[in-house]
This record gives C-alpha cells, structure tokens and sequence, in this order.
C-alpha cells in the first residue's frame, strides 16, 4: 500500500536501506560469530611469554644501552594487550559480558596502564558513528586537525603544526602514548562514576608505580628516562600507526546526513590487505569494514566475513575500500595535508586562491 503523506518516509529510500539484516543472516548462519577460544588462548598465551622475555631481558642485561632495545620491545607487547584489551571491550573473547568487561579492565588498566571504561565510552561513540561531525570522537579537535573548520580555529604553535600536520602525523605520533595514559586518567577522575574511579584508578597507579619503580630502581637515572621514552614512543607510534588507516581520508559526515547501517559502516571504514600477518600486526583493524559491522565478531572469522562482506557489497553497489598498508599512510598524509591547508593565510597559499577556497 502506498504511504500517505502524513506516513511517508521523511527521507528518500535508498536501495540499499536495511539490507544489512540480510548480510547479518548470512554472516551467522556461516558460524562466523561463534567464539574462538583456541585462538584467543594462545595468543595471551603468546603474549605472557613475550611479556616475560621482556621482562627477564631486562633483568639480565642490566645497567646497559641495550636496555633500549627492551623498551621498545615492551612499547611492541603492550600495544598487543592493548589490542586484546580492544577485542575484549568489544566482547569478542567470551560469550559473558561481565567476563569480557573484567578481562578489558585488567588488560587495560593494570597492564597498559589506561582507563578502560574512558576507552570503551569514546570507542563505542565512534562505533555508532564513525566519521560523524559533532559525533565521532575521533576527529574532534586536538594536536591534529581532521575537519577544515577545526584548521581554521587553531592559533598560535597548534597553527603551525596544523598547516604542516600531515608530514607531522608520524613524529607526532611519538607523544600519542602520553596522551592516552593522560587522557585516560583525566577523564576518568572529572567524568567516571564513584566505582569506576575506585576500580580502575588504583589499577593504574599500581602498574605505573611496578613499571617505574622498576626501571628506576635498575637502571641509572638518565638511562631510566630514555628507556620510559623509547618504550612511550614506541607505543604510541603502533598504536597511531595501526589505528590511523581505518578512517582517515574517507568519507567525512556531516551532522545532519542520516544513513543507514551498511552504508554509514562501509563507506567510512577502509580495509588493509595484508591477511593473517596483518591481522596479527594490527590486532585485526586490517579488517576494519568487517570490524564495524560485527563489532563482536572473533579475530579468526573477519577474513572469512571479508569475503562475504565484500560480495554483498559489489552486489549493491556500495563502495568496498581496500588498500596497502602503505598506500593508506600515504592517503592519511595526503588528507591531513588537505585540511591543514585551511590554516594557512589563503593569500600564502596561490593553489587555494586558484580553486577559489
């Protein structure tokens, strides 16, 4: 029967508009949301060990350069927890909610040493709307610039760096992992509930203070400084480096554009080739199109999902984006180029001038 009026859609349909239950049935009825126990067994079984080799080269080499070498070493396995604390908060490892939230919390807060529930806030507010003005948190306003009315606000040092901050991106990402620990901590005090504080607060001083304390009871004063940099340097490369790819330079939505499920997931989400030694290097973001769509669906099954994904996708005609690793750095750089270019004196700047902007 045709609407009336008074009970047509306010906007226009799209053929493609609540398809994604289809593609959702597909997906389950292949076993691909099933829990992957062997895997996620032996991979924190793979990363104890790897913690501990750390820890016991760091034991045995000393008052020694060397101990750089297990800084970064570190800043490589604490970002892999951090991945697992990802999946956790995602509830991909267990079927019980509570049993993920309690693995997050421990992985996040006492291993890494960031407030689990200021990740899963942000994190699931960038879920529901990737790349949304006003919505997304990821691209709200900070050191970095990703829209061109945010560019053109900045002053002072901030402007600088704006106007340079694609060839920046990389260098900056050295502070990335201060700026988590930071963040984190700030959030979690000013905006987390009484339990949340008590929770996690004292997890995270108990693994600052393990950490410090120990690389400061061995090693002298100045070598102790730089191995805390090597190793937050480290860190907050990887984790920039691997979280970067997913969204930047796709499509940017605007506060007021509704869309439907599929459409808002795939179309600002871009994909890594790479398989499995991606998917291990990036804690499974590599497949990030999947990842948004089934959001708790194990490590093991995305690549499965990518191919089911992608079929039904070139079936409907929604653009499917997948790229090299390095081909994505290389559009990042070229994107944050692009909107730095809105801090710039458009009387500096003839190309602007040119296109009339």
């Amino acid at each position: 029967m045709t609407p009336t009026p008074a009970t047509a859609p306010r906007y226009p349909s799209n053929p493609i508009t609540h398809r994604f239950t289809e593609l959702a049935a597909t997906v389950r009825d292949t076993g691909l949301l099933r829990r992957s126990y062997g895997f996620y067994s032996g991979y924190g079984a793979a990363l104890a060990l790897a913690f501990g080799g750390v820890v016991t080269g760091f034991v045995l080499l000393g008052d020694s350069w060397f101990q750089l070498l297990m800084a970064a070493a570190l800043g490589i396995v604490l970002t892999q927890v951090a991945f697992l604390g990802h999946e956790a908060s995602h509830r991909t490892v267990f079927v019980s909610g509570p049993a993920n939230d309690r693995l997050g919390r421990i992985l996040s807060a006492a291993v890494v040493g960031i407030s689990h529930q200021w990740w899963m806030t942000k994190h699931s507010r960038h879920h529901a709307n990737p790349n949304k003005r006003g919505a997304d948190p990821d691209i709200e306003k900070d050191t970095i610039s990703f829209l061109e009315e945010d560019a053109r606000e900045s002053r002072g040092l901030i402007r600088w760096i704006t106007q340079r901050q694609g060839w920046l991106f990389f260098p900056l990402l050295t502070l990335e992992g201060l700026n988590l620990h930071y963040r984190s901590v700030v959030s979690l005090v000013s905006g987390g509930t009484r339990r949340q504080r008590w929770t996690e607060l004292p997890m995270i001083a108990a693994h600052f203070a393990v950490y410090l304390g120990a690389v400061f009871w061995v090693l002298p004063l100045g070598m102790a400084f730089a191995f805390v940099g090597v190793q937050m340097a480290v860190f907050g490369v990887y984790m920039g480096a691997s979280f970067a790819p997913n969204h930047k330079g796709m499509l940017v939505v605007d506060a007021d554009v509704r869309m439907d499920f599929l459409s808002k997931q795939v179309l600002t989400s871009r994909n890594i080739r790479g398989g499995w030694a991606m998917s291990i290097l990036t804690g499974g973001l590599n497949y990030q199109i999947e990842h948004h769509l089934f959001p708790n669906m194990a490590r093991p099954h995305l690549g499965r999902a990518r191919e089911i994904v992608r079929e039904y996708c070139a079936a409907h005609d929604v653009p499917y984006t997948e790229t090299s690793l390095i081909e994505s750095y290389g559009i990042v750089i070229a994107y944050l180029n692009r909107v730095g270019l809105a801090a710039r004196d458009p009387f500096d700047c003839p190309e602007r001038v040119a296109m009339g902007r």
